[in-house]
């Protein structure tokens, strides 16, 4: 979730990548949907995995979001048999609409290369042939903002899983009132300082609560059930359809609270290349949905018979002897819910930095075997301020469900509006099929979005600043980049040309590595090194590193290498958006005839650029005292390549912006 701040690397936008790769990639189509092969025991672990990453956060909703249903302060409901039944029949629908159709049936078999999430779906439907700049553009943006809104719900879902679980204690005694915000900051404290470490050996407990976790859930709502099993009947939308013609308007805003029940369904789609569609999908039918249906008619059942029981509807379902370790468990699988987001949130600021669509930041990776298990550090200490700060600002799960909700009803509107294009320019559907799909996904979501949309003033506004702010960052970084590099390259000349007029220089031992974005042309670098040290090494390499719109790109088609003079070649280098950059280990596997170096001999040069504020068209000013703001933060480009730092020169340049 970056690319090279060295002279001359140019930011290229979603199009031009995808375009820069079509000699190798393929579309991806309808019938290339899961890129996992697995037997039956490994399908079996990796659904147990799913557990424990995927549905964290949608597992954990059953503990505020029919709660909120009635006792948002918007729209305070009656707790009384229509009210009951109808909440429970969206509750189930929403499920059925949201997770098991749209993200199950369809969106996750738009896979990118087997990765999903919106990023991914963003690069995915970009086409080769057809649209406007124009167009292209406004699908990158909304690509974006969605990803931006997701950093929202990164820092709301650990504060408002964790907050509302601990507020069980309040239920076992009132004297734990007091100290719930501390016990539930002291979690949080915990969470976050234990990322560095890696989710690896933790991980492997993750699946196994949340089974248990979701046994729970069924075994809780089931108990209920059997004292009224009239409730089942809830399934049938004439009783929604009831519900919205009892208390109209008060009904109407309740829907941004139902939408709680599928928070988190954005996760499925995200972590799918981690566990592919199947397993994922056999996790979701074989135990998380029937586990939380149960869950909310076994709520519903017990609200019936226990009205005034609504403001803890979920504990007070626990026999009193079981509430402690009901809220360890609780507390347990909202800790899990809070990793699986604080990692998604990683792995999308990963995705960014290698899209170019933020600074590059120091991420660190914590498993040899899994790629994917990353630590961004500045991310995590921002996540963990923000996560505090909400508990502190809210201080209950209440008021924080006020924020929640608004910036995943946008994201998965945003999802929808992309996945029409790819059913159209992917899968070469025709557009009334399309639409027969897509709009009634997208007239559901708007009408989530407009009941949220009342939440703005009452806490809703956070996760919307976040988005913007991001939003504004992203774009700024991306315009930014791409001024630096026309700026830069304006007195580019062929690398030919320079090597024709160095005959006399003179020929050094060992070999030089110039890193580079345009290629057939002369790094800046090098052209200063002919000019003052009037030397060229015996081998000397030109290196453009590029983005490809894949997640990942196969070993084969890494690198190609193109004898430019004697002793001089231009290597073009492609890693995936979802890969770490290692320069120096793919040049060690480089077999081409002629090329021959000693990888322990090696200098790199870089260009660095300093960047200033000036009257340069281009971009406002605000704009442009942000970018060099950003510029000044980001990290090496020797370290986001992975040069070995001791064998690192760079070259400096002011670029007036």
């Amino acid at each position: 979730m970056g690319s090279d701040n060295s002279a001359g690397r140019e930011s290229l936008n979603l199009a031009q990548q995808i375009h820069n790769s079509e000699h190798r990639h393929e579309h991806a189509d309808e019938g290339q949907h899961d890129h996992h092969s697995h037997t039956k025991a490994g399908t079996a672990a990796l659904a147990l995995g799913a557990l424990g990453v995927v549905y964290g956060d949608i597992g954990t909703s059953p503990l505020y979001s029919l709660k909120e249903a009635f006792t948002e302060k918007s729209h305070v409901m009656t707790v009384d048999r229509i009210n009951v039944f109808g909440i429970c029949s969206l509750a189930f629908w929403a499920l059925i609409i949201i997770i098991s159709i749209k993200y199950l049936l369809f969106v996750m078999r738009a896979d990118n290369k087997g990765e999903g999430g919106i990023l991914a779906l963003t690069a995915l439907v970009m086409p080769r042939k057809g649209p406007t700049a124009a167009k292209a553009g406004l699908l990158v943006a909304l690509g974006v903002f969605g990803t931006a809104l997701l950093y929202g719900d990164g820092i709301i879902t650990p504060a408002i899983s964790v907050l509302s679980a601990v507020e069980g204690l309040e239920e076992v005694s009132a004297s734990f009132t007091p100290w719930v915000i501390p016990i539930a900051i002291v979690i949080l404290l915990g969470l976050f300082l234990v990322q560095s470490r890696g989710t690896g050996t933790v991980g492997k407990v993750f699946g196994p609560i949340m089974m248990v976790w979701f046994a729970v859930l069924a075994m809780l709502g089931l108990s209920k059930i059997v004292q009224d099993p009239a409730i089942i009947s809830s399934v049938n939308p004439i009783y929604a359809f009831r519900y919205f013609t009892h208390e109209s308007s008060s009904a109407f805003l309740s829907l941004g609270s139902i939408f709680l029940v599928v928070t988190g369904g954005e996760a499925l789609y995200a972590d799918m290349g981690h566990f592919g569609r199947r397993p994922i999908t056999i996790g979701w039918y074989a135990m998380v949905l029937p586990s939380l249906l149960l869950n909310y008619w076994g709520q519903g059942a017990f609200l019936l018979a226990h009205p005034e029981d609504i403001e803890s509807v979920f504990f007070r379902m626990a026999p009193e002897p079981l509430l402690i370790p009901l809220v360890i468990l609780a507390t347990c699988a909202t800790v899990i819910a809070s990793q699986a987001l604080i990692s998604g949130v990683f792995s999308l600021t990963a995705q960014a930095v290698q899209l170019d669509y933020l600074p590059r930041i120091q991420i660190r990776h914590t498993s040899q075997s899994h790629s994917g298990q990353i630590y961004v550090p500045l991310v995590n200490w921002v996540l963990m301020v923000a996560c505090i700060g909400l508990v502190l600002g809210f201080r209950s799960s209440t008021n924080l469900a006020a924020a929640y909700g608004i910036a995943v009803t946008m994201t998965m509107a945003i999802t929808t509006l992309i996945f029409f294009r790819v059913l159209t320019d992917r899968w070469k559907w025709g557009k009334i099929r399309a639409y027969a799909i897509c709009a009634p996904l997208l007239i559901i979501e708007m009408g989530f979005l407009g009941a949220n949309i009342i939440k703005i003033p009452h806490g809703g506004w956070f996760a919307l600043a976040v988005g913007i702010i991001l939003m504004v960052q992203m774009q700024t970084w991306r315009r930014g980049r791409i001024l630096v590099a026309e700026r830069i390259h304006r007195g580019e000349r062929p690398i030919e040309e320079v090597l024709d007029e160095s005959d006399d220089i003179k020929r050094v031992t060992g070999t030089a590595v110039f890193m580079f974005k345009e290629i057939g042309k002369a790094p800046p670098a090098l052209v200063n090194n002919l000019k003052h040290n009037k030397v060229l090494h015996k081998c000397t390499l030109i290196v453009a590193v590029e983005t490809a719109a894949e997640p990942r790109v196969q070993p084969e088609d890494r690198a190609q290498v193109t004898k430019i003079a004697p002793g001089v070649f231009q290597v073009q280098i492609e890693f995936g958006f979802m890969e770490e950059p290692d320069v120096p280990a793919v040049l060690s596997s480089l077999n081409h005839f002629g090329l021959e170096f000693d990888e322990n001999d090696v200098t790199y040069f870089l260009g660095h650029e300093s960047i200033i504020a000036g009257k340069a068209p281009g971009m406002n000013p605000l704009q442009e005292h942000l970018f060099v703001f950003l510029n000044r933060g980001a990290d090496s480009a020797g370290r986001f390549f992975n040069l070995p730092t001791d064998r690192v020169f760079e070259v400096g340049s002011h670029v007036e912006i």
